[in-house]
């Protein structure tokens, strides 16, 4: 979590009321209140939950070993051992080094490096960014064919970066649209599987052709031994 984005959940919570909507303002509790029942229902289980819990701590150390500065720009997201980098780094080379030591990190089945290279973000930025997911979930939450739980949502700089497990297709539509329209999304970067364990091809929405070979995405590192991972991302860009 980046120096920003503690003080700036507080700020997003106390906004959705004027910018599209209360239901927002509520979600951000949720976890915190449902407790042990929201690890629980989570269908990679409670072992799998701790099994990513141990992954993510594991590289966030490594990373505070290799440079503490370099951690405090980064987020993390593990989900069934496929790894999320996301934030912002001050060069390539720092990037790099990320997506390295991810690669490194025991029982990482595939890292996905979406780190920006780019100045932090400004406090308002970074309010607006948290905004963003969190209006994400609530609509998510209030979507009774969508099991929210499976999903992990961050944003950085309007883009919008999505990973989890869907159920079917249509929820997986389901999902991408509320990413889409919500306001101020730029574009909507999605590493959700289907459960079935089908590859989910570039598209958006609606019914989606077959599945069909395609070169991993730039941002993605398979890594090596261990089973295959469907790491082609959906990219939905704004109309």
């Amino acid at each position: 979590m980046n120096r920003f984005r503690a003080t700036a959940l507080l700020l997003a919570l106390a906004l959705p009321c004027g910018l599209g909507g209360c239901a927002a303002a509520v979600v951000g509790g949720l976890a915190a209140a449902g407790g042990a029942g929201y690890v629980a229902g989570q269908e990679r289980g409670v072992n799998g939950i701790a099994a990513d819990h141990t992954v993510k701590t594991d590289f966030e150390n490594a990373l505070i070993r290799t440079d503490p500065h370099l951690q405090a720009g980064i987020d993390t997201t593990v989900f069934q051992g496929r790894m999320l980098l996301t934030g912002r780094v001050a060069t390539p080379a720092e990037k790099a080094e990320a997506g390295q030591i991810a690669m490194r990190t025991p029982n990482v089945r595939a890292v996905y490096n979406e780190i920006e290279v780019a100045p932090q973000e400004s406090f308002w930025h970074d309010a607006r960014d948290t905004w963003i997911s969190t209006r994400i979930r609530s609509e998510m939450v209030l979507d009774p064919k969508i099991r929210s739980l499976n999903y992990s949502i961050e944003t950085v700089n309007g883009s919008v970066y999505l990973i989890g497990s869907a159920r079917s297709r249509d929820e997986l539509g389901r999902v991408l649209r509320i990413a889409r329209y919500v306001p101020g999304v730029k574009r909507v970067i999605s590493y959700i599987d289907l459960r079935s364990g089908v590859p989910v091809n570039r598209g958006y929405g609606g019914a989606m052709p077959p599945p069909a070979p395609m070169a991993g995405p730039a941002g993605a590192m398979p890594v090596a031994p261990g089973p295959a991972v469907p790491a082609s991302p959906i990219e939905v860009q704004k109309l």
